[in-house]
């Protein structure tokens, strides 16, 4: 069922619906522009939102959901995943607002790699810190959304700053940037309480072990 509230087009839909109900009304396409923008631009936002917080504020280092509302503004509401290792969080979020999160995700920079010269070297560093990728999963109140592997999206080149007492325990610097990852973009969820769930894991081999990285986040959200 779809409904107009204050004139913002929210989706309801019951639980028991077919999956492929599910992804079509909940979910923006990939190759979409979601307010304009594509799901890459859309993950440039998201990286510089993030690394512009200070960790004591981080909402990836967060374990309750306290900073979830940290720097939030525009359209789209960005959830955050973790630094390795599994979180629950409790968040309030506006009505109308869409929300943008991370299965996996990885990025790569001039400062952070100062090996890496070009573009090209940076997107290679990125895309290939994702090869791997496994257990990757996203539910919507209990229902899981399904050919996740289709949300792979990379970022063109994009600036990035990184805050004082930031996360990856650089110094603050200005950069350039290249990310890829696996994205959920969610339409507004109708108001009341939800349930999202998202994770996955990557593994490499090269380095003799598996599960070398895994973020699974639960999210109880309040959208009012």
């Amino acid at each position: 069922m779809i409904v107009l509230v204050s004139g913002l087009l929210i989706v309801m839909i019951p639980i028991a619906q077919a999956q492929t109900i599910i992804d079509s009304s909940y979910v923006f396409s990939p190759d979409s522009k979601p307010y304009d923008l594509t799901y890459g631009e859309w993950s440039v936002k998201w990286w510089q939102w993030i690394e512009s917080i200070p960790k004591e504020h981080n909402p990836v280092s967060d374990s309750t959901g306290k900073n979830c509302a940290v720097n939030q503004n525009g359209p789209v509401w960005f959830l955050a995943g973790t630094s390795g290792g599994s979180a629950e969080r409790s968040c309030t979020i506006p009505a109308g607002k869409a929300i943008f999160a991370p299965l996996i995700n990885n990025e790569c920079s001039y400062v952070e790699n100062k090996n890496l010269k070009t573009e090209s070297e940076l997107r290679a560093c990125a895309i290939s810190g994702n090869n791997g990728a496994t257990g990757l999963t996203a539910t919507i109140d209990g229902v899981a959304m399904s050919n996740l592997n289709r949300l792979r999206i990379a970022s063109p080149l994009f600036n990035l700053t990184f805050a004082p007492g930031n996360g990856a325990g650089l110094p603050p610097s200005s950069t350039q940037s290249v990310s890829d990852g696996f994205w959920i973009f969610l339409k507004p969820l109708s108001p009341g309480t939800h349930e999202i769930k998202f994770g996955g894991a990557v593994e490499n081999f090269a380095e003799g072990s598996v599960n070398n990285f895994a973020n699974h986040v639960t999210y109880h959200l309040t959208v009012q």
